[in-house]
């Protein structure tokens, strides 16, 4: 199972704030989309960063809630880890894991594509092993 089937079905629409609009316009962005995390871009589309709830909170017990007219840019996760839509499940789950991330922007050949969450995975990998319970039942019954 490759990254690119969770986008066939998800699709490749991704939510980005610019780094200089304020971490309460991304968290409004984040409550209206229901999501974790938006990317940060440049004008021309560049990934310059990550915003996830993670770094909110944290700039929030640190810095009380001033920090909610801080750009993004200071709170972003700069160092972004991107995947390939041909990587396996198991690998994306290893940098996840790995890096304590639970979002991960989706690159060709250095352009952005989509973006992938844990929960994508495991709404795909639940699938599949129902779909593979259903196949054994199946084959069960008709012995």
């Amino acid at each position: 199972m490759t990254v690119q089937l969770i986008l066939n079905v998800k699709g490749s629409d991704v939510v980005a704030v610019l780094p200089d609009d304020r971490v309460s316009g991304a968290v409004s962005t984040m409550m209206q989309h229901g999501i974790g995390a938006v990317l940060v871009r440049d004008e021309i589309g560049a990934v310059l960063g990550i915003l996830s709830e993670r770094d909110i909170v944290r700039s929030l017990a640190r810095d009380g809630a001033a920090c909610l007219d801080y750009p993004v840019g200071r709170l972003a996760t700069r160092e972004v880890v991107s995947c390939s839509p041909d990587d396996d499940m198991g690998h994306v789950m290893g940098l996840m894991t790995r890096g304590r991330f639970r979002h991960l922007p989706v690159m060709r050949h250095g352009v952005l594509i989509g973006l992938v969450s844990i929960g994508d995975i495991v709404k795909h990998r639940l699938a599949e092993v129902e779909t593979e319970a259903r196949a054994l039942r199946e084959y069960v019954s008709a012995g």
